[in-house]
């Protein structure tokens, strides 16, 4: 009660100078209006002090897999060296065929070149026009080319686009001189974010995917590559998907080396490789009704046979599993109560998007929805400060969690801001 008290002090203490100050009709004005915010204020102050309810969804489970249980005994009977299919947006296992057997990646090489490409492009390091010159070196490289000439340059978007659908070798040396100086500077950065990427079986010696001794990788850790690309890149499928295409004013034709493009329903991509010695390889991804799947089949016998398990292995995908949307960034979840800000509460949005794969059988089943608002937390709040959670359960065990956030700076309470506040309310009372 005596807080309560303090604080009307402080509102009227200003207001008394007002009174002074002003005479006649507005004083009248000023004083009924005054009576009004005497009789509202025990009002205002015990609202302020109830809590508030957060709806819960679902908030009963039922027993469902809690976890997905990647195939191990290869019933699709894949014949390829290695093989995985995971799913693009939690990077969940769907089947492991010698998922981590080490061998010869080719051109799928690739990918970790396009990656660091595209993260050049998001830095602001590089433009789409910038013009490449090509050195010696790359125009000397052979296998899978553009025949890039010493005299010529092509901007980024060019290189990307050759490289994405021809595989240009050419084009991927002359980028990584460009972004590092030199092919072996390049080649090291790309190590370093195989490392930050968990990809343990992979080194990479070159950027291009010429067999040279100990280049080496697992269908696992270019899936994760491929995962990396897809989710963080999306524009890479611009250039992925392209079927057909021309280069040099309509005198270089592109045809894309992944047939999976013009043949495979929602094909996004992604790379393909050969070698004598790496056989056939293929990064694929697609996406049918919001579930986007990563296949990777490498060693393949022949080029047909790449294409033909990789297809087989996104066609089990989509045939078994769901991916459910549980969240979508910026979705308004509650509202939490603030303690000595100039605004009592504030609302909760997700800071992310949160889905779930699971198997076709299960999709009736609930999900259970916990949300934890941190109320009564202190101003200042400022923008995306976390301000809660959502956590989501099946069978008791967490399968997410993503931070709620605010969307608005609030300040702390103090007599400058009371009397701001104060003012202002009565500015506009008195416009009225």
């Amino acid at each position: 009660m005596m807080k309560r008290i303090c604080k009307l002090i402080t509102y009227f203490f200003p207001l008394s100078i007002i009174f002074i100050m002003l005479g006649g009709l507005i004083l009248k004005k000023l004083f009924l209006l005054v009576c009004v915010f005497i009789l509202l204020m025990p009002c205002i102050c015990i609202g302020s002090t109830n809590s508030i309810t957060i709806p819960v969804w679902n908030s009963e489970t039922k027993a469902i897999e809690t976890s997905i249980q990647a195939i191990k005994d290869n019933p699709l009977k894949l014949t390829c060296g290695g093989a995985v299919l995971i799913d693009q947006e939690t990077g969940e296992i769907l089947y492991d065929y010698n998922m981590n057997e080490k061998l010869r990646p080719a051109s799928v090489t690739k990918i970790m070149s396009l990656l660091l490409i595209m993260e050049a492009l998001d830095s602001g390091k590089i433009k789409l026009d910038d013009k490449i010159g090509c050195s010696e070196n790359a125009s000397k490289m052979g296998g899978s080319q553009i025949w890039l000439d010493t005299t010529e340059s092509l901007t980024v978007e060019e290189m990307i686009k050759a490289i994405c659908v021809v595989s240009a070798n050419d084009c991927t040396v002359a980028m990584a001189e460009y972004l590092e100086g030199s092919e072996d500077a390049f080649v090291i950065k790309m190590n370093e974010k195989a490392k930050e990427l968990g990809m343990k079986n992979t080194t990479f010696k070159n950027c291009h995917g010429i067999d040279e001794e100990g280049h080496l990788s697992t269908p696992y850790d270019i899936a994760l590559m491929s995962r990396e690309l897809l989710k963080n890149h999306p524009k890479i499928t611009e250039y992925t998907t392209i079927y057909m295409d021309s280069l040099r004013d309509g005198k270089s034709q592109l045809v894309n080396t992944n047939k999976l493009v013009r043949n495979y329903e929602g094909c996004t991509g992604l790379k393909t490789g050969s070698t004598s010695q790496a056989l056939y390889n293929l990064s694929a991804s697609a996406t049918k009704n919001g579930l986007s799947l990563i296949a990777v089949v490498m060693k393949g016998s022949t080029s047909q046979v790449r294409f033909d398990e990789a297809k087989k292995l996104l066609d089990y995908g989509f045939s078994n599993y769901e991916y459910k949307e549980l969240l979508n960034m910026g979705d308004l979840i509650g509202e939490v109560i603030i303690n000595k800000g100039i605004i009592n509460n504030t609302k909760a949005y997700s800071k992310d998007n949160f889905g779930y794969i699971m198997k076709k059988s299960n999709q009736e089943a609930d999900i259970n929805t916990v949300i934890d608002l941190y109320n009564n937390i202190s101003a200042p709040i400022k923008i995306n400060d976390k301000i809660g959670e959502i956590s989501f359960r099946v069978n008791d065990e967490i399968i997410g969690t993503i931070d709620l956030i605010s969307k608005e700076n609030i300040e702390r309470t103090n007599i400058g801001s009371i009397m701001k506040k104060v003012y202002m309310d009565w500015y506009t009372l008195l416009r009225r």
